[in-house]
């Protein structure tokens, strides 16, 4: 699988979690201050630059991250077809992949320790999406939302 990823800061969080990605055998696509490619340094260019990856197809998935994990998510979240979800822990990041379909994860670089970020990928990537008649509902609430409000 093909992951974009993205951080306003490189810290010991985004290194474990680009090597955590590459060790469970996917592709990274890095973001802002992760690469050097990227001139975006800021978390909401950093964040809307994965999740264009990731409504484009350009990436399957995406991982943003901030101080609060909470910019980084609102930034990506503007972004149509892009449904961000801020973990902190793994049954957060359950519901957000049966529940709400989640796409992008997001990270506070602030208050993940890496033991617990392990947990939250591990739910993230072991967690299918519900595939029932409430939930199709529920993500074609969101599709009517985002149609309603592009500009």
């Amino acid at each position: 699988m093909k992951i974009a990823i993205g951080s306003d800061d490189r810290t010991h969080l985004t290194d474990f979690l680009i090597n955590e990605l590459k060790q469970r055998g996917h592709d990274v696509v890095p973001f802002g201050l992760l690469t050097d490619n990227d001139p975006a340094v800021d978390w909401p260019l950093t964040s809307s630059h994965v999740a264009e990856a990731v409504a484009t197809g350009q990436a399957d998935e995406g991982i943003v991250c901030c101080w609060t994990g909470t910019g980084a998510s609102i930034a990506a979240n503007k972004v149509a077809g892009v449904r961000a979800a801020l973990c902190h822990d793994a049954e957060t990041a359950r519901g957000a992949r049966t529940w709400n379909h989640a796409n992008v994860l997001a990270f506070s670089l602030r208050t993940t320790a890496e033991p617990i970020a392990k947990e939250i990928l591990d739910a993230w990537f072991t967690t299918p999406y519900s595939d029932d008649d409430w939930n199709r509902q529920q993500m074609e609430r969101i599709s009517q939302l985002e149609q309603r409000w592009q500009s």
